[in-house]
């Protein structure tokens, strides 16, 4: 499907691939779930400071997954990372200034991508393809447990 051209594609497959699409456009542009950015604008919106096991339970990642980009994010000098003084099994993440300096960069540009994301449709069309995206999510979750595809 990847090399088909749009004119030999069913409709069907049209619209899952600009689902695609849209998904990996949120991801690289919207900061993700998991990534770099989505983690320093979680710590800044608690506060800039949290234990590492909160963080995880709030960004639903695996510990491995967050250890990494943690330690990505501590070499960039974004987060410092310190043992709980009252439970020295817990470590602490704090921003640093320039963590929070970026957390507050990702943030307005997130402000700014939401307001542009959709501008180029009317309100009236907005309502219409939240409403289908509802109804397509609902869907999808009734064929859920139905196996894999390959």
């Amino acid at each position: 499907m990847v090399d088909t051209p749009a004119h030999e594609m069913s409709l069907a497959q049209h619209v899952l691939h600009e689902l695609g699409f849209f998904g990996y456009y949120l991801h690289v542009h919207a900061g993700g779930r998991s990534g770099q950015q989505h983690i320093l604008v979680k710590l800044r919106a608690n506060g800039g400071h949290m234990t590492q096991r909160d963080l995880q339970e709030l960004c639903n990642i695996s510990s491995g997954s967050l250890s990494e980009v943690l330690a990505k994010l501590e070499y960039a000098g974004l987060i410092e990372r310190t043992r709980s003084e009252e439970d020295r099994r817990q470590l602490e993440i704090s921003l640093t200034s320039e963590g929070r300096r970026r957390a507050d960069q990702d943030i307005e540009f997130r402000k700014e991508f939401e307001g542009h994301c959709l501008s180029c449709l009317s309100d009236e069309e907005q309502e219409q393809l939240a409403g289908l995206l509802d109804r397509l999510e609902e869907h999808w979750k009734s064929f859920e447990g139905r196996g894999t595809c390959s």
